[in-house]
């Protein structure tokens, strides 16, 4: 076994939220004294388990629940804390004091805060225009909007009433829009007439005149003026300006009580293979498992700076914005994370004295690859712990955070999905970090390894699956009457039990190494590869900027097709390609090699920053990519079209 890279202090151990969670257990008699132990404990006794996270966290319910799980006939039938009655706004307005709840900054480097007594008092004057207009439980509004403050005051408003919120992020195509919207007809739209993108203005306006002109259901749009310049609205139907429509003499917010599984969110999966799936996440599903996470895996304290690069279209969005809950500062931030310099984030982080910075797994090797050391530029004297997720972080990028972020720094590599708005495996204040791999197992998830035939395995690699259900499933997806489509996608290959769609590894250390998506999984030879294991050893190599790996069919086998795009100067050559064969034979294995390595100048990403390897292997066989309005860079697949060298 490895040496960890990080092991937690005597001290911050002691003063964790999991470890005073250990001790309320253990006033009530059950000792777990490891976090192994507690994860066992969780998943062996469910119930009990989410009921003392229930008053660990504190949930905050007008009616209390009868019991906190009754299991069903399938795992998907579970029924949580039945008979319970809350509204998900008010757990997030607990506090009404004058601690700054939301910090807001973008690119216009114009900082906006607001206390938790004056969120509160936005909230109640926007709620009460919405229910003037006419939206009540489970209407649906919709956000096509920035990371910015009015977004959450929004989202706050809408579910206060009991009513259902759907966002996207501004940088949708609109028939990316439209494929997900269209789907769930929304009663109100919130949009900005713009946002700013690595030093540029981007207009709104003309794409939210087109959404609303072919969706009727949309009674009003309300617009807030983000850019400075481009304020007129006169030609979208329905349209009001934010200030004019919200109820200024309204003081007090009612909050409307709901069942535990009543429709909070409406998620999206990414619709690049069809359209997207629309999949409704309930009220306290999704609050029990945020708060869970947040306090006791992050150790979320109301004295922290929580900061989460992020967008409105990616489930991190929703999950930041729990930590309200807490009572902590969030820290909103839209924009280029490499705008106006490459350390900008980490000069804002100094500024706002963020405790907690999270991003992806792309923007930590980004930085390693631009040479960027925000050590050197920022006093991070005040972080305490940096999440990742999106992508696995590879093994190099541990040690680059250590060595150029801050040395003594919890390192949480975290993963799960926007199906669960939530984590599988991830960090937690307690257990040593050990690099390349995640911590381990979240609470109160079965969490193992499947082999092809449903065996349960360790120290090799395998399908990520949950055993046990869990509060944040899906309720059910958006016109999905008989289910089958919920079933399909995650109950049809192992029998009552969640297959995610990862490819894992449980390691000696209990901990989780995630390959990437098993559905991306490239099979030479009939071996299975995991594409991770591929980019880890690519993407170190100082000539490669980004890669894409995928599996082409070739003479009644599949063979791996690497394409790089290089950096800039660097040109792909004989001695390169050879370079980078032995590198990843050397450090992967003889079966990872690919069989053709192809420049090109561009490798396509979802809006949410996850490379499309489907997309991609779809291009190559010739067959169509759907919805690519989904895509960050949907012209970048033109250049995998009709390639040559895969037809050798």
């Amino acid at each position: 076994m490895q040496k960890p890279l990080w092991t937690p202090s005597a001290e911050r151990v002691k003063n964790s939220n999991m470890q005073k969670f250990i001790d309320v257990l253990r006033q009530d008699g059950t000792e777990v004294g490891t976090y192994e132990n507690l994860h066992q404990w969780s998943i062996e006794h469910l119930g009990k388990f989410w009921e003392k996270v229930w008053d660990f966290v504190e949930i905050r319910a007008s009616k209390p629940f009868e019991s906190a799980l009754v299991q069903g006939e399938k795992m998907r039938d579970t029924k949580w804390f039945t008979g319970a009655k809350l509204n998900f706004a008010e757990n997030l307005l607990r506090y009404r004091d004058d601690r700054i709840a939301i910090v807001f900054r973008g690119e216009d480097q114009v900082q906006r805060s607001i206390s938790y007594k004056d969120l509160y008092a936005s909230v109640a004057k926007l709620a009460t225009a919405l229910k003037d207009q006419g939206v009540q439980s489970g209407d649906r509004v919709a956000g096509f909007m920035p990371n910015m403050l009015e977004t959450v005051v929004a989202m706050l408003a809408t579910t206060s009433l009991g009513a259902v919120w759907s966002s996207c992020s501004p940088d949708f195509g609109m028939k990316g829009v439209l494929d997900r919207f269209g789907q769930i007809q929304p009663k109100v739209l919130f949009t900005a007439n713009g946002y700013y993108y690595n030093g540029k203005q981007n207009d709104s306006l003309q794409r939210v005149q087109q959404v609303v002109e072919k969706l009727p259901s949309i009674e009003k749009v309300v617009v807030i003026n983000y850019l400075p310049d481009n304020k007129e609205i006169s030609h979208i139907n329905n349209s009001v300006h934010y200030e004019d429509f919200v109820d200024n003499s309204a003081e007090e917010l009612e909050f409307v009580q709901v069942p535990f599984d009543h429709p909070l969110y409406i998620m999206y999966s990414s619709g690049t293979t069809g359209l997207p799936k629309c999949m409704v996440q309930s009220v306290g599903g999704i609050l029990i498992n945020h708060l869970k996470e947040l306090v006791l895996h992050v150790d979320v304290k109301r004295e922290d700076v929580i900061f989460y690069y992020t967008t409105c279209g990616w489930m991190m969005w929703n999950w930041l914005v729990s930590s309200l809950a807490t009572g902590a500062t969030v820290l909103l931030y839209d924009g280029s994370p490499f705008f106006p310099e490459g350390d900008s984030l980490w000069k804002m982080a100094e500024k706002e004295r963020i405790t907690i910075f999270g991003t992806s797994a792309r923007y930590l090797t980004a930085l390693q690859q631009k040479v960027i050391h925000p050590k050197e530029s920022a006093n991070l004297s005040e972080l305490k712990a940096i999440l990742s997720t999106g992508s696995p972080l590879p093994e190099e990028s541990f040690y680059f955070v250590h060595k150029h972020i801050k040395e003594d720094v919890h390192l949480a590599s975290i993963s799960g999905g926007t199906d669960l708005n939530g984590c599988f495996v991830g960090g937690n204040p307690l257990s040593a970090v050990f690099p390349g791999e995640i911590q381990g197992k979240c609470l109160g998830m079965d969490v193992v390894a499947y082999d092809s035939e449903g065996n349960e395995v360790t120290e090799q690699k395998g399908e990520l699956v949950c055993r046990s259900p869990f509060p944040s499933m899906p309720i059910y997806f958006w016109n999905d009457e008989d289910g089958s489509r919920y079933t399909k996608a995650y109950f049809a290959v192992y029998e009552d039990t969640w297959r995610h769609g990862d490819y894992i590894e449980i390691t000696q250390s209990n901990g989780v190494i995630i390959y990437g998506r098993s559905d991306a999984t490239l099979n030479p030879g009939g071996v299975r590869i995991g594409t991770a294991e591929i980019y880890r050893q690519v993407e170190a190599l100082e000539e490669i900027e980004d890669s894409v790996v995928v599996g082409q069919e070739w003479q009644n086998d599949t063979r791996v097709v690497l394409f790089v795009k290089m950096v800039e100067g660097k040109v792909l050559d004989e001695t390169l390609c050879n370079s980078i064969k032995n590198t990843i034979r050397q450090n992967a294995s003889i079966r990872h090699v690919p069989a053709k390595i192809i420049a090109v100048d561009d490798i396509p990403y979802t809006i949410s920053m996850k490379k499309v390897e489907i997309a991609v292997r779809e291009i190559i066989h010739g067959r169509p990519v759907y919805n690519q309005d989904a895509l960050k860079n949907p012209e970048s697949l033109e250049l995998y079209k009709n390639i040559s060298e895969l037809q050798e």
